[in-house]
């Protein structure tokens, strides 16, 4: 990979791919980034946030220009395929080229956003771009909390144009994003000796593509929490259903593609309960043919168990999770394509032998809408008798048709490539909402090289368009 052009750009992924960095547990980096700094002789910080800040001199003749923030995420979301070995907080990213992607093996690649620091690192190792003053600005946690946004303290940048590299397409400059809101539901339940007449049984729906549960929340891919809980409701709807276990999703802004679940049916039920299983694939092979050409759900005989759900709570949690809103709520009036509102059941998990907890993520281009949707989410789960909790969210940020530096770089694009970029805002949240609140008079904006698959092991970077992001970036800052 650290061959391919621009060497500039892709030696510095390359190494950032041999560093481990998830999130929360971003020591490795940070520690990583301070030597860079300290090696390359940049003012270089770090907050009580574990927020990274390099300082670097205009070039000469640019001295006189304003600064320019340069920000990215220094964490990664860390998903892996099942049948892969891989400790996110000892071994480097797997990297490989596959035609005109990197990607990485049956792990995350970590492109978002290591490739947005990587552009800023190779900019200032540079010995020959031209540029303004920068301050550099590499944040801890943004995949799982905005951790360090929220900790970023007014006053620590002084540049009012600041560019964000954590976008996933080449041709698109964003000017506003989604706020978000995270729901989590406990739900207390008792256990019950199992049963002796009863076939005990695994069922899994894996194979799905995921996504990120912002920006691809609307390509119609299927969730497996709600599959498997719509197969679970079926079944519960014509028999005797007890649950043991269900295990589904990681992380709240991934769409999850796997869930298992442990349950038991009457002996008599069990033939059909195989026949009902081919009904539900044949189903959903249909209804998603276009988006999961990879599904798959198995059904397997297992032991009995020693406990399972209690018969009353087992039927509330299913059917709870087979209503559960999920998906797009509703799209935006004012800007055609773009999703206002949405939800994402994003794990299902029992946490202990008496407790199952719940996490969804509800994203809204309009405050109210975010925090409606995630009261309906609680009524939802209050009705079972589970106890809610929201997290803090963050805040979206508004549109500004009128940015300057949106409407440079749209200039840029247009002059380099012969066509025309577009401006939009987007259904995932960016760093840039908090940042908004802290420095309300920054002009800013978010781009980034084209990137699928992002927060699932399908993760991919395009080898071309990662070569016009650096070369719009390169332009972008000698006019600034």
């Amino acid at each position: 990979m650290k061959n391919l052009e621009p060497k500039a750009l892709w030696s510095q992924f390359d190494a950032i791919c041999q560093v481990p960095r998830p999130s929360k547990k971003e020591k490795q980096i940070i520690a990583y980034l301070q030597k860079w700094g300290k090696d390359h002789k940049l003012e270089t910080t770090t907050d009580e946030t574990g927020n990274v800040l390099m300082r670097m001199p205009a070039t000469p003749g640019y001295e006189n220009h304003p600064t320019v923030v340069l920000q990215a995420h220094m964490d990664m979301v860390c998903e892996k395929n099942g049948d892969v070995k891989h400790d996110f907080l000892k071994d480097p990213i797997e990297t490989y080229i596959d035609g005109e992607w990197v990607k990485a093996k049956g792990t995350t690649l970590g492109a978002d956003n290591g490739i947005g620091m990587a552009a800023m690192l190779a900019v200032m190792d540079s010995k020959e771009l031209k540029h303004p003053a920068l301050e550099c600005l590499f944040t801890v946690d943004e995949e799982t909390g905005l951790t360090g946004a929220f900790g970023l303290k007014p006053g620590t940048l002084t540049g009012k144009t600041l560019i964000n590299l954590d976008s996933e397409t080449e041709n698109q400059i964003f000017i506003g994003c989604a706020g978000g809101i995270d729901t989590l539901c406990t739900l207390r339940f008792r256990r019950a000796e199992a049963p002796k007449d009863m076939f005990y049984f695994r069922v899994a729906v894996k194979g799905l593509s995921g996504g990120h549960s912002g920006d691809d929340i609307n390509k119609g891919r299927a969730n497996a929490n709600k599959l498997l809980a719509r197969f679970l409701a079926k079944v519960a709807n014509q028999t005797e259903l007890r649950l043991v276990s269900f295990d589904g999703g990681n992380l709240r802004n991934a769409i999850p593609r796997e869930a298992t679940a442990v349950a038991a049916v009457p002996m008599s039920y069990k033939e059909e309960v195989r026949i009902q299983l081919n009904h539900f694939i044949a189903d959903i092979e249909n209804e998603y043919s276009a988006t999961e050409p990879n599904f798959a759900a198995e059904l397997e005989s297992t032991k009995r168990t020693a406990y399972v759900m209690e018969r009353a709570t087992t039927r509330k949690l299913i059917y709870a999770l087979d209503g559960c809103p999920n998906a797009v709520h509703r799209m935006c009036i004012d800007m055609p394509g773009l999703v206002e509102t949405s939800s994402n059941l994003a794990s299902v998990k029992m946490i202990d032998e008496n407790h199952v907890q719940i996490v969804t993520s509800q994203r809204s281009s309009v405050e109210p809408a975010k925090y409606a949707m995630a009261q309906m989410i609680e009524s939802q789960f209050k009705a079972i008798g589970a106890k809610v909790e929201h997290s803090d969210g963050y805040p979206g940020w508004k549109p500004n048709p009128k940015s300057a530096i949106a409407n440079t770089i749209a200039e840029s694009y247009e002059r380099l490539f012969g066509k025309k970029a577009v401006i939009k805002a987007i259904h995932a949240g960016l760093e840039c909402g908090l940042f908004s609140t802290k420095y309300p008079e920054m002009d800013m904006v978010s781009v980034g090289p084209t990137m699928r698959g992002v927060h699932s092991p399908d993760e991919r970077l395009h080898i071309g368009d990662t070569q016009k992001f650096w070369t719009l970036l390169v332009d972008v800052l000698e006019r600034l």
